[in-house]
Order: C-alpha cells, then structure tokens, then sequence
C-alpha cells in the first residue's frame, strides 16, 4: 500500500473514528493484499509509512468478496468486475482477507 493511500486512511480514522470505516481492496495478488490488509489492520509491517506501528485494526475486504458484491447492483458488479472475477483466484484472496478479519476478533 502506497505512502498517500496510508496517509489517507490514517486522516480519515481519525476524522471519523476507525469504528466507521472498513477498508475495500481491489488488487487480485495474495501476497499484495495480505500485506495490505496487515497495514491497515496491525500498522505498515515495513515501517515506513504514515501507518507504521499504528494499529488502527479496520475490517478489511475485497471487492470481489460475497459480502461486498452482495450490497452491490448486479448489473453494476457484472460490467465493472466481472472480467476481474474471471481472472481472479476468488477463494485464494477470500481466503488470505478472512484470516485476517478472524485475527482481528481474536486478539
């Protein structure tokens, strides 16, 4: 997760409160995303960024999760992610973001 994107969230966690936000990713790559979600969830492993060792523990997603598509216009996830959803592994990134979410709950 690039430095701006970092900075950005950590602003708007503390405009409105972690509490209220939930972070929605778009990148297909496991690895990618678990880092991501690390940031956003634990504080930018690298410790370079806005985020480093802050711990702003925000339920993370990906778009193409049942749980987002779900709240979605069908017509609107066919024409945007549906190419996505064909190349994606789906269960692969489903897989690394609820492993996440659960140690969110259990820490």
């Amino acid at each position: 997760m690039d430095l701006e994107n970092q900075a950005t969230i950590k602003r708007l966690a503390e405009e409105h409160g972690a509490e209220h936000l939930v972070v929605v990713l778009g990148a297909t790559e496991a690895e990618g995303l678990e880092l991501a979600a690390e940031t956003v969830t634990a504080g930018d492993p690298s410790y370079a960024g806005p985020l480093a060792g802050v711990s702003l523990r925000l339920p993370v997603y990906h778009i193409l999760e049942p749980e987002v598509t779900e709240g979605l216009p069908a017509e609107l996830v066919e024409e945007k992610l549906g190419m996505m959803a064909m190349v994606a592994d789906v269960g692969r990134i489903s897989e690394v973001l609820t492993r996440r979410r659960q140690a969110l709950m259990t820490a």
